[in-house]
């Protein structure tokens, strides 16, 4: 009797174990079920507005503009990569590293569509650009709110690497508030780190939330890593965008030093008191700039701009924008271990500090 009554209760243990683990399998298709679901959804809600570029053509300086190229064309391209539409009247978001110094573009659309792409704007600063094809009534990207990001959402890519149209790749925000320096050698900053996969071709497309609304613009990886993918964060991406739009170009303020970023010896920043440890050392003085206009010299550190400590070179970069330009602004120099102030009034950028 013992025997069949232990018989029985081990049956039992199996029945209930097998019933456990169907459930949490039943559970995990459910989890499952979800995920795909969020990527589908966010898929379908992004993908009509996805442009895939063929880029023509890439001597540097080349001339830029509405391609003559026509649906058909067997032309094989120098690049490719990708893009997202936001406006209806044709407007194209993209990485500027993707189409500067074509000799000619063209967009194919999700409906197959092939057009040619003329280029609005390009800021290799923030390696953004703006294109623009000939249509109308075109599906646009919904833009997210990339400052609202938080590690551990769902992050998806949708693009075209190394030509496969419409590819999409999934995975999570890895991180928010990351530098980048584009090839243009400026600092962007609160750049989206992401593992979902990235290849060449899928620069310039959208990585979207689970909304399928854009929070980044896929710029870059780092090719002898893993899962370490970036985008530019898309507030970022439709400030600049919209100023691309209007005036084709981002004013930018230039002073016209050559600088780098260096250390402060402990004892001057006591003696001064100084709010930062490093400042930006001049070595190049550009003749006739706002720079030497002011009086400053090779050699010089400067300490101060606008009224507020100066940590580096590229602290400088973001504090020359717009509303610079034209204003005069007092800068605080280090010269002979002697504190001096000037006043400098920056003029627009040419690509240069």
């Amino acid at each position: 009797m013992r025997d069949d009554l232990s018989t029985d209760r081990e049956s039992i243990h199996v029945r209930r174990a097998g019933s456990e683990g169907a459930g949490a399998g039943e559970a995990d298709d459910g989890l499952r079920d979800a995920y795909s679901r969020a990527v589908v959804s966010a898929v379908e809600r992004i993908g009509p507005s996805v442009v895939h570029i063929k880029v023509f053509g890439g001597d540097e300086g080349g001339p830029r503009g509405m391609s003559s190229r026509e649906e058909g064309d067997e032309a094989e391209p120098s690049g490719s990569g990708s893009g997202f539409l936001l406006t209806p009247d044709g407007f194209i978001v993209t990485n500027s590293h993707v189409v500067h110094g074509a000799q000619s573009l063209v967009a194919v659309l999700s409906d197959g569509r092939s057009l040619p792409a003329a280029t609005v704007g390009d800021d290799p600063d923030t390696d953004l650009a703006v294109l623009r094809i000939p249509a109308a009534s075109l599906p646009v990207a919904a833009l997210g709110d990339s400052s609202r990001l938080r590690p551990g959402q769902l992050a998806i890519a949708v693009g075209n690497p190394l030509g496969f149209e419409n590819t999409v790749t999934a995975g999570v925000v890895s991180a928010t508030g990351r530098s980048f320096r584009t090839g243009a050698g400026r600092l962007i900053d609160d750049v989206i780190q992401t593992d979902a996969a990235l290849n060449p071709g899928n620069s310039g497309g959208p990585l979207v939330d689970s909304s399928g609304r854009v929070i980044g613009v896929n710029t870059a990886v780092i090719r002898w890593a893993q899962g370490l993918c970036f985008a530019i964060p898309v507030n970022t991406a439709s400030a600049v965008a919209s100023a691309l739009m209007r005036d084709g170009r981002i004013r930018r303020g230039y002073l016209g030093v050559g600088g780098q970023t260096v250390p402060i010896a402990r004892r001057v920043v006591r003696h001064f008191g100084l709010g930062a440890e490093t400042g930006v050392l001049v070595v190049s003085v550009e003749a006739g700039s706002p720079a030497a206009r002011a009086g400053i010299r090779e050699g010089d550190i400067i300490l101060e701009f606008e009224g507020r400590p100066l940590d580096g070179i590229d602290e400088l970069h973001r504090r020359l924008g717009e509303p610079s330009i034209g204003e005069s602004t007092r800068i605080a120099i280090l010269r002979d271990l002697r504190r001096v102030e000037l006043q400098i009034v920056p003029s627009e950028s040419r690509n240069v500090a």
